[in-house]
């Protein structure tokens, strides 16, 4: 498993996403696409990029005599380990009842997702399990 630390905001996170998308990017690439757009500084999207480095979710290497940045990490490892981050920090200490609210916000919401969710547990908890 790869060592990183998830982005830690919004503009890490959409840096990072334009990066899946892309493929690789030059910071130059990656500001012309999201830092100009919003008004950001170039320095701004760099600093960005280097935190990403930092926390092992990008790489880079020299091309064309400047840096290229692909991921370094697979993007629906790092949804899950977000939607992790997510689910503990919602359901907190005391989690039974925010796992009750959660079950009645998903049936109001959709109730197949909520037949979706008892089969997913099921299948956590693995054959013969509580029957």
């Amino acid at each position: 498993m790869t060592r990183y630390r998830l982005p830690a905001d919004d503009l890490e996170y959409a840096v990072l996403s334009l990066l899946w998308q892309l493929g690789t990017g030059s910071v130059r690439t990656l500001h012309e696409r999201l830092g100009e757009p919003a008004g950001r500084a170039y320095t701004t999207t760099a600093k960005v990029v280097d935190r990403l480095r930092e926390k092992g979710l990008i790489e880079r290497r020299r091309e064309a005599g400047g840096f290229v940045y692909s991921p370094a990490v697979n993007q629906q490892e790092v949804e899950r380990a977000r939607a992790r981050h997510l689910m503990t920090r919602f359901l907190g200490a005391a989690p039974h009842a925010a796992v009750a609210a959660l079950v009645d916000a998903v049936d109001e919401i959709d109730p197949v997702l909520l037949e979706d969710l008892e089969r997913a547990i099921q299948a956590k908890r693995g054959p013969g399990h509580g029957t």
